[in-house]
């Protein structure tokens, strides 16, 4: 109880919750460094937490906001299921539920309890995106033709997969025998214990340091401003409904194909409300958002507007509220599709960050130039072997009232562009292109960032190609009078001919075939005739606009 822990001192609260970030960084590092797979070692598609013996979040890894927010979840239904207390040291909880954890199967968390001289402590947490886990397509994130969760691969409700830091070798064949690349599969989760494993020891060793009743003194402290700071930064909004509507590239071409999506924000005194309820229905696709993965982006998106230093604990989320009526497309109900549910997470950001433009017109940015994750799996006709080439490519920021978008950076995930060097190694193909497009970007008084193309040729045999992108039908809108990023688009060339593809598909490719991959480009912020002469200029000596797109886009 609060009023029986002992009074601490600031400088004690401030070793403490620095050792708790040290500890979920050091998770992240050693996870980093022993993985097989490249998703998971070069895009850095991983995250870790630490959890006290209550449940509650205390501090979370540098990463993905997606794995981040529905940790919580996660150690909810994992410590219902299986209490710290009747577990071992070295036991580990494992499981990919759409609906229990970020929302599709590719996502596996392992959950470790720690222990104190025998006493259950705590948990420590990580997640990370394995590269395949069977279903209708390699990388298990077909869209198109999936019509119900069953299709996309192995599900693991929460299961003790490790029993005193050994793999249940049991659940370990069954799983080998669904997927499609077991080896790079086994080594990520064997980097995902080791990362636990470090997790847990550098855990026991702070509340030895400062003692049991210190410790939870501080988690107290910590937790407690940091809902006190939140609701501090909610209370300068002002009060009021603030609401925003956009579209998705579907299912299918052109327009008929879009997914309406809307937020409504309730601002009152310190409460901040996020109602997703207007979008449309949950579809049959492999598309659809489960609520935890909707409401990690929603607290995400809501730090960013208000406090992103404020620490990414419990006590930050106490203050927020998200909401989505059951079956629409932002809290589907099982057995609906998810694998390529990582298309929309930049769309949730980017609802909320449309509504809070008009409270908060300074801390907002025009939209995304979006992203591509190509999955490319065949036989690699040297090795005899099968290979997944899983590809991120990431694009421009939408411009802010002061700042032009920045290019070729991550936009709300924490990933990394692959090496084109890395994918040549490890696939039969070669990257003929990777540049930045110029005259993509919005124009504006602030300039949105530039698309990205991306030429990928397979070498020989054939493969299939699994496409994961947006934004061919609606480009990326601008802010306060800025223009609209230039479209993204998909091209299939095979022996000259040019196919246009869309944005979600599957499709087989031949040695000798090229990918062309084309990213939107960013929005503009401001109207276009107000940019800065020397700005425009250095745009043109940069290569971002040309001397024609000047003239075009900003009379110049």
């Amino acid at each position: 109880m609060k009023h029986d822990l002992p009074t601490v001192s600031p400088i004690t609260i401030s070793l403490v919750w620095n050792n708790l970030v040290s500890i979920a960084e050091e998770m992240g590092s050693t996870l980093r460094r022993t993985a097989f797979s490249e998703a998971v070692r070069e895009a850095d598609d991983f995250s870790t937490g630490v959890f006290d013996r209550h449940g509650r979040l205390l501090s979370q890894g540098n990463f993905t906001p997606g794995h981040l927010g529905s940790m919580p979840a996660v150690v909810k239904t994992v410590s219902a299921m299986y209490p710290g207390d009747s577990l071992s040291p070295g036991d580990a909880i494992v499981t990919n539920d759409s609906a229990l954890g970020s929302g599709h199967f590719p996502d596996f968390y392992m959950v470790h309890p720690v222990f104190i001289e025998g006493v259950f402590w705590g948990w420590v947490v990580n997640i990370a995106h394995q590269v395949d886990v069977g279903g209708a397509a390699p990388g298990s994130q077909k869209v198109i033709g999936v019509t119900e969760a069953y299709q996309e691969g192995i599900r693991i409700l929460p299961v003790k997969m490790i029993r005193g830091g050994v793999f249940d070798v049991e659940i370990m064949r069954i799983l080998c025998g669904n997927i499609r690349l077991p080896d790079a599969v086994v080594g990520d989760l064997a980097a995902q214990r080791n990362a636990n494993e470090v997790g847990a020891t550098r855990y026991a060793e702070l509340v030895k340091s400062v003692g049991a009743d210190v410790l939870d003194a501080c988690v107290d402290h910590i937790l407690d401003a940091s809902e006190k700071r939140m609701r501090e930064r909610i209370a300068e909004i002002p009060d009021g409904r603030y609401s925003f509507d956009d579209w998705l590239d579907g299912i299918g071409e052109g327009e008929g194909g879009l997914i309406p999506v809307a937020v409504d924000i309730e601002v009152a005194g310190d409460r901040l409300v996020i109602d997703f309820s207007r979008s449309g229905d949950q579809v049959g696709a492999a598309i659809n958002a489960y609520f935890n993965f909707t409401r990690a982006h929603g607290f995400f998106a809501v730090k960013c507007l208000t406090d992103p230093t404020l620490p990414q604990n419990d006590g930050g989320l106490r203050a927020i509220e998200v909401k989505a009526r059951e079956g629409c497309f932002f809290n589907p109900q099982f057995p609906a599709p998810s694998g390529g549910r990582a298309a929309i997470q930049i769309r949730i950001f980017e609802l909320i960050n449309g509504a809070m433009a008009k409270a908060l017109p300074h801390k907002t940015m025009a939209a995304f130039s979006h992203w591509s994750n190509p999955i490319l799996s065949g036989i690699d006709a040297d090795t005899g072997k099968r290979f997944i080439y899983y590809d991120l490519l990431f694009g421009g920021y939408g411009a802010r009232h002061d700042t032009d978008g920045l290019e070729g950076t991550a936009p709300v995930i924490n990933c990394a562009n692959i090496p084109v060097e890395v994918h040549e190694a490890g696939s039969p193909v070669v990257v003929h292109r990777l540049a930045l497009m110029p005259d993509t970007g919005g124009a504006g008084r602030q300039r949105g960032g530039c698309g990205l193309a991306k030429d990928i040729e397979l070498l020989s045999g054939s493969a299939t190609l699994t496409l994961l992108g947006d934004r061919h039908v609606k480009p990326p809108h601008g802010m306060d009078g800025g223009g609209a990023g230039a479209l993204a688009s998909s091209t299939l060339v095979r022996d000259g001919v040019e196919t246009r593809l869309i944005s979600k598909q599957m499709l087989d490719m031949q040695g000798g075939d090229l990918l062309r991959l084309r990213l939107a480009g960013a929005g503009g912020w401001g109207p276009a005739a107000e940019r800065d002469a020397a700005q425009l200029a250095d745009d043109i000596a940069d290569g971002y606009v040309t001397a024609e797109g000047a003239a075009r886009d900003y009379a110049r």
